[in-house]
């Protein structure tokens, strides 16, 4: 599906997992196999300057993170820090206080072989060019119970900046570009609520965005648009929510659009130049 739609290589393989590149790479989304598990976007990955493990798990510990996780989790769980050596390659897993996954790499990282993980020499050419290209991610958004500490700890830890704000959420930015991450509550659920925390949706960017050519190029794939009655939602659907002045976005509007993949999962499209700002390509920061 993703490869069809965006025309994405694979730029290694992690077992069953393909590693679809974004752009021109090293990003990428990873794919895997649920097996009975409900369909998710199960942990994101951050670059860091100079990576070396040591002083990336010392750094870490300094902040109260604990290391050598015992749980299922990737990381040990929340506030643990765990090292996977997958080949020759380290792979850092950090676990936050929602118990929410990030993984921590060199910015060279593409999944591959190596001391960086960063020899993906043989990418797999995507079967054809496909009706959208990607630039590369923009952001994530992640529901947990209580997100003025989780931002608090994303500040304390990597020295985020607030790039912007809808309405009273702020964006926290990763690193030199418009990255970001927004951490929003659960909903009904409410602050201090023993409801999971989870990442709501994934943001890709590419050029020259334009609503209609998108929404084309979806329904191309068979992407409809969402209706509001019975059946209106689920997989395989495509919407567009117009954030006002009182979001933080342009006097007109501006255009966020969203589709949802065959599992359901939630994948927003914007401008490359897009922060989560004002202007009409939310670009304004």
């Amino acid at each position: 599906f993703y490869q069809q739609l965006f025309g994405l290589s694979v730029q290694a393989r992690h077992g069953v997992s393909a590693l679809l590149r974004l752009g021109d790479g090293p990003h990428f989304l990873a794919l895997t196999e649920t097996g009975s598990a409900t369909p998710r976007i199960d942990h994101f990955g951050m670059a860091v300057e100079g990576f070396d493990v040591d002083r990336v798990v010392e750094a870490l510990v300094d902040h109260g993170i604990t290391g050598g996780g015992v749980g299922e989790s990737l990381s040990g769980g929340p506030l643990r820090v765990r090292v996977v050596t997958r080949g020759n390659t380290s792979e850092v897993y950090l676990g936050d206080p929602n118990g929410l996954i990030i993984q921590l790499q060199d910015p060279k990282y593409c999944g591959g072989s190596g001391p960086l993980g960063d020899n993906c020499t043989r990418p797999e050419p995507a079967p054809g060019r496909g009706s959208l290209e990607l630039i590369g991610l923009s952001h994530l958004t992640i529901n947990v119970s209580d997100p003025e500490s989780t931002n608090a700890f994303y500040q304390e830890t990597f020295g985020m900046d607030v790039q912007a704000f809808q309405a009273a959420s702020p964006l926290l930015g990763v690193g030199q570009g418009s990255d970001f991450l927004m951490f929003i509550s659960l909903g009904r659920a409410g602050r201090g609520s023993a409801a999971p925390a989870r990442i709501n949706h994934a943001c890709l960017t590419l050029e020259d965005f334009d609503v209609q050519r998108i929404q084309s190029a979806l329904e191309e794939h068979g992407i409809q648009p969402r209706g509001t009655g019975p059946g209106g939602s689920g997989p395989l659907r495509h919407w567009v929510s117009m954030r006002m002045p009182n979001r933080g976005g342009a006097p007109e509007g501006t255009p966020e659009l969203y589709f949802s993949d065959p599992d359901g999962l939630s994948i927003q499209l914007q401008d490359v130049r897009y922060c989560g700002g004002g202007g009409y390509l939310g670009e304004s920061c």
